[in-house]
């Protein structure tokens, strides 16, 4: 072998491994975008398991708010059985709006608002729905990394070729979920 063919051989090799360095850097963004969903799942499943406890503690001094009280269980089941990005976050909408109209609905108890179980129950849904919030964002950052690393040059020579496509996005479409449920935790004044 002459010196052109060493030559073309080193050429080969560092080309191949500037392949699979490619293709592992875009693997390994891939498993980040999936475990940044799998994130926002938990918090979502915490904050399902959670609604029974709510409604219950609210069922006891609302009786007449049958209808929100049946629609928020409602939507617990359909956010629970949600598949893919754009239909969690479309059940995740819907859940927050009603959990929204659950927290304004115990405002009108004053003897809820000061049970301890109550505010219990309140605190542990601030700090879900801020650690839910704290999901949607680093899945969002980490497709938006997986999708720039698949669009890059040269990167889209060889991730398109070995089937990565892009991440969706965790968008709130919804204006109801631009926001938390109302949670108030001192008494009105």
């Amino acid at each position: 072998m002459g010196m052109l063919g060493w030559i073309v051989l080193a050429v080969v090799v560092v080309l191949l491994l500037w392949a699979i360095g490619i293709y592992n850097r875009l693997v390994r963004l891939r498993a980040l975008t999936k475990e940044g969903f799998s994130g926002i799942t938990v918090q979502l499943r915490r904050r399902a398991d959670l609604v029974p406890n709510l409604v219950s503690t609210v069922e006891g001094y609302a009786t007449h708010e049958r209808e929100v009280l049946s629609q928020v269980t409602a939507l617990r089941g359909s956010a629970s059985g949600a598949r893919g990005v754009a239909e969690t976050a479309q059940a995740d909408a819907a859940m927050t709006g009603m959990l929204g109209r659950l927290m304004a609905v115990a405002e009108a108890y004053p003897d809820l608002k000061a049970d301890e179980n109550f505010r219990q129950l309140q605190g542990e849904l601030s700090e879900i729905e801020e650690q839910l919030q704290g999901a949607r964002r680093y899945y969002n950052a980490t497709a938006r990394d997986l999708n720039t690393g698949i669009q890059s040059f040269p990167n889209v020579a060889i991730a398109r070729p070995m089937g990565f496509t892009e991440a969706e996005y965790y968008e709130d479409n919804d204006a109801s979920i631009q926001t938390a449920p109302v949670v108030k935790f001192g008494a009105k004044g």
